[in-house]
């Protein structure tokens, strides 16, 4: 691995796993114990990582990553384009709206959420990640994406998060084709427990998958019965955040 690649990826395994030890990270990348060590303390003297105040033996993103993300983030039209349209969608619902963008075929990361008021509701913060095939947000990309990117998903494996996960393939192109037939996913219970969503997908003018946007509530409060009109819901809140950020 190149120093660049090498420091960036280390330093996107420490966000994922933190606070996390140079010997989890050197089992993970095969690389060794001293090679880790010095790009760990490369990293923590640029302030991207820094010591774990309670552990110093293991490291967690530093003050810089966090004073990146929001300045990079200030700037994007999607956001622009989408918070007014999930407020609105929140204050109808009175559940918890997020806003998703793929990482390529690795994962959807959260970009933006608007909470609920209720005591009890789900929680995913800005930059946290989730599995395509496990969650409504990614399967609502999914179901857009090539058949060749969606092949090369089902070839890495589909892990099993819950009982309810779908790790067969054929189960997963068959939602895949109702996601596209319906205009919105559905996950209850697939990756974590308790917690159920429903997602659309944010195309861009080439019908191109650019993020998707969610409810996501507790399985307490989900009711089978009002999924059709929370798709529908769901479904017009993206059409308007495209066709804001398309400047239409």
């Amino acid at each position: 691995m190149k120093s660049v690649t090498r420091s960036l990826l280390i330093l996107e395994a420490v966000a994922q796993h933190q606070p996390v030890t140079v010997g989890e990270l050197t089992k993970l990348f095969g690389l060794p114990k001293s090679t880790v060590q010095r790009t760990l303390v490369t990293l923590s003297e640029a302030g991207w990582l820094r010591a774990n105040r309670k552990d110093t033996t293991r490291w967690e993103i530093g003050a810089r990553v966090l004073a990146v993300r929001p300045a990079a983030l200030q700037g994007s039209n999607l956001l622009a384009a989408a918070r007014d349209p999930m407020i609105k969608l929140r204050d109808a619902l009175n559940e918890t709206i997020h806003l998703s963008v793929p990482d390529a075929l690795q994962g959807m990361v959260v970009v933006d959420r608007v909470d609920c008021s209720h005591a009890v509701r789900t929680y995913y913060g800005v930059g946290d990640t989730s599995p395509l095939h496990a969650t409504a947000t990614g399967r609502a990309i999914l179901a857009h994406l090539p058949k060749a990117d969606v092949e090369e998903l089902i070839e890495r494996g589909l892990e099993q998060f819950s009982e309810a996960t779908p790790t067969d393939a054929d189960v997963l192109r068959a939602e895949l084709e109702r996601v596209r037939a319906d205009g919105y996913s559905v996950n209850r219970n697939q990756y974590r427990p308790d917690v159920c969503a429903v997602a659309a997908p944010i195309l861009d003018e080439d019908a191109t998958p650019i993020a998707s946007v969610a409810v996501s509530m507790p399985d307490s409060r989900y009711d089978a019965e009002r999924v059709p009109e929370l798709g529908h819901l769901i479904a017009d809140t993206a059409q308007e955040i495209a066709i804001r950020r398309n400047g239409a």
